[in-house]
């Protein structure tokens, strides 16, 4: 399957707005902190995050994987701490006339690749994937698996993912697994409904990016960075 097609609606070409919380859980002490008493420059024990879907609904996106020439439908949602903030992304990739599914993700950076990454719905045995590739946003990480596991999703209520950070602590993700089954199952968005949906939900980060620069400016911070302008990423054909 083409890297290209590896699209989370807009979220793989925007900033993780409200990765602050979590990456200063995840990356490494700053040079400047080392004077700091041991136990603020890194956390100690394991860190859980109840995320909340930042899109409104599940996005289910077909279209033609250009390796295989055949069809490839894929159900996705963002994820974050807060509802404007995004630093997760979960599509479900249903390739046509493969036996198994693909679970990808677009997470934080600041992880430890090597341990890849763990996942669970429900109460339901742990599936085990890898890391594909990282960017100075963010890292893609996938798991080949059974229909049975995107059953298990279409019905269940949480999916809990597992990874560790740099200091190789446990960093648990819970996702809200409500309506996945519906969008799964369901006919996929317009190609035109999902372009708005892209641009609507770029200008909102970069109006609050831009907020954000002016509160720092106003207190006399440095400038803080606009956000990335959105590319149009392939769904896959």
């Amino acid at each position: 399957m083409s890297k290209n097609s590896m699209r989370f609606g807009a979220f793989a070409a925007v900033m993780f707005a409200g990765g602050a919380a979590l990456a200063q859980q995840a990356q490494a002490p700053a040079a400047g902190a080392q004077q700091q008493p041991p136990q603020q420059q890194q956390p100690q024990g394991p860190v859980k995050a109840d995320l909340v879907p930042v899109q409104q609904d599940w996005t289910k996106v077909c279209g033609g994987d250009p390796q295989s020439h055949k069809e490839v439908c894929y159900t996705t949602r963002d994820f974050g701490i807060q509802a404007d903030q995004p630093i997760l992304a979960l599509a479900v990739y249903d390739p046509k006339g493969v036996d198994l599914k693909v679970v990808r993700l677009l997470l934080p950076p600041g992880l430890l690749l090597k341990p890849g990454f763990r996942f669970a719905v429900d109460k339901n045995p742990q599936e085990t994937g890898a890391f594909e590739i990282c960017f100075p946003n963010g890292c893609f990480a996938e798991a080949k698996v059974k229909p049975s596991v995107v059953d298990e999703m279409k019905k269940g209520d949480k999916l809990t993912v597992i990874v560790k950070n740099q200091v190789n602590n446990e960093v648990t993700f819970v996702l809200p697994l409500t309506g996945f089954g519906k969008a799964f199952d369901g006919p996929a968005v317009d190609p035109k409904v999902l372009e708005e949906q892209q641009k609507k939900l770029q200008e909102e980060l970069q109006k609050k990016a831009e907020d954000e620069r002016k509160k720092l400016e106003s207190k006399g911070g440095a400038s803080a960075p606009a956000a990335a302008p959105a590319g149009k990423a392939p769904a896959g054909k």
